[in-house]
């Protein structure tokens, strides 16, 4: 379950929670101020809810434009995806419209490793570097292939969970 508030920009308002969008636009069209006025603008807070789905919300920049949206692409998406949208729009500063645009068109590589060294020894390990053998295998500077790695990857944390990842 995702929680939301609906902060009125309106100082003399006051805002509301809700969880789905239906919710959201019955308690919008409800909103008055002190003064009886319709309240038109307020900002969307993350309130509760899986921290993969708080990280959504920043990485689209969460309002009340997109607040239906959101709510729709947290049942809808799976963690993978919500993971790569994170790291494309917040790292990598991709702009994507969430309406139409495929998320798995995104130029982005992912790597759930804590760190380039795990990247390097994985890429190794992989055959990218062509076979080695394994007599060698012993003093090859993985340290090393993680600072070359490092010009074109980068690490981050979504939700705890760390990452390596490289825009395209």
């Amino acid at each position: 379950m995702t929680q939301l508030y609906a902060q009125p920009y309106d100082i003399s308002a006051t805002g509301f929670y809700f969880e789905d969008a239906a919710e959201y636009a019955q308690k919008a069209a409800k909103a008055r101020n002190d003064y009886g006025q319709k309240v038109e603008e307020f900002e969307i807070q993350f309130i509760d809810g899986e921290d993969l789905d708080c990280e959504l919300a920043k990485a689209l920049d969460l309002s009340q434009v997109n607040v239906a949206r959101f709510l729709e692409l947290v049942d809808e998406w799976e963690d993978h995806e919500k993971i790569r949208f994170a790291i494309a729009a917040g790292e990598c500063g991709y702009s994507f419209d969430i309406e139409h645009d495929d998320i798995d068109l995104l130029e982005i590589d992912i790597y759930g490793v804590e760190t380039l060294r795990e990247l390097a020894e994985q890429f190794v390990e992989d055959g990218l570097f062509g076979d080695i053998p394994e007599q060698l295998q012993f003093y090859i500077d993985y340290d090393a292939i993680a600072r070359d790695l490092a010009v074109e990857y980068s690490e981050t944390t979504i939700a705890g969970e760390r990452f390596v990842y490289r825009c395209g």
